[in-house]
């Protein structure tokens, strides 16, 4: 059953709209983005059955998503985090940059905390989990679209739930976030020591180092922490690694957190 339209007061959209849409315009655009043609399917079908609320444009990925941005003016991104080249939580990064006022909203089977937290430090209005209610996220679109910021219920208990990583994060050397990242990538010590064109005991001892400032014990805690982590603002457009995200940006607190009610 389609949701009702909004009285005209509760969609009115915040001070900072698109300025390329109408005023007369009563629908809220969207840009969905996400890999996967059966989800976009099954969420497309679901927002265009309610009547104030149309998919503009569709996209695969973050490189396709930017230009269509600029042709079409959404007023809404909704987006996945697991993408090829390059994730959603980048993508958000992107369009705080480039699209100010487009809003980003994060669609995603991932309840990680870090991933909530990295999504919202680097832009993201909101984060709604694919396995909620079809109604919450129309709710999240509609409270983004007016310029607020909404979280699944069941990510309540989550957004204080992870403690950050160790303050000396912040201190890895610009050749320790080199190795971090490629870590993550899966290459071998003597494959990092050619990249870096050193020897295979300074690559070890690199590791030694970031497992230290992490507070990580082993190689297996090293390898899950730089694929889980390093990689999610990683830029498909920039040939070195990845910038590490400092983690106390993660900490700071989200003004205007809301709920949906229960149904």
């Amino acid at each position: 059953m389609s949701a009702q339209k909004p009285s005209n007061p509760s969609l009115n959209p915040s001070p900072n709209s698109n300025p390329r849409r109408s005023p007369h315009d009563p629908l809220i655009r969207i840009l969905l983005v996400d890999d996967h043609p059966l989800v976009r399917d099954g969420v497309r079908m679901r927002l265009q059955a309610t009547e104030h609320i149309s998919v503009a444009g569709e996209a695969a990925s973050v490189a396709e998503a930017l230009p269509m941005a600029r042709d079409l003016a959404p007023d809404i991104v909704l987006t996945d985090i697991r993408m090829p080249n390059a994730s959603g939580i980048h993508l958000a990064s992107l369009f705080r940059e480039q699209f100010p006022l487009v809003r980003v909203l994060v669609l995603s089977m991932h309840e990680d905390p870090e991933y909530v937290r990295r999504a919202v430090a680097l832009g993201a209005r909101g984060y709604v989990l694919k396995d909620a209610p079809a109604q919450y996220l129309i709710e999240a679109i509609e409270t983004v679209y007016r310029g607020g910021r909404y979280f699944s219920p069941g990510l309540e208990h989550l957004l204080g739930s992870a403690e950050p990583a160790p303050r000396s994060q912040r201190a890895l050397t610009p050749r320790e976030a080199s190795v971090l990242q490629w870590v993550s990538e899966g290459r071998s010590n003597k494959e990092i020591a050619a990249l870096m064109g050193t020897s295979v005991r300074t690559v070890e001892t690199h590791r030694l180092h970031l497992r230290r400032k992490l507070r990580i014990e082993g190689q297996a805690a090293l390898m899950k922490y730089a694929v889980d982590y390093a990689d999610l603002t990683h830029d498909p457009q920039h040939t070195g690694p990845a910038p590490l995200f400092d983690p106390f940006a993660l900490g700071a607190t989200v003004p205007g957190r809301h709920t949906a009610p229960d149904l």
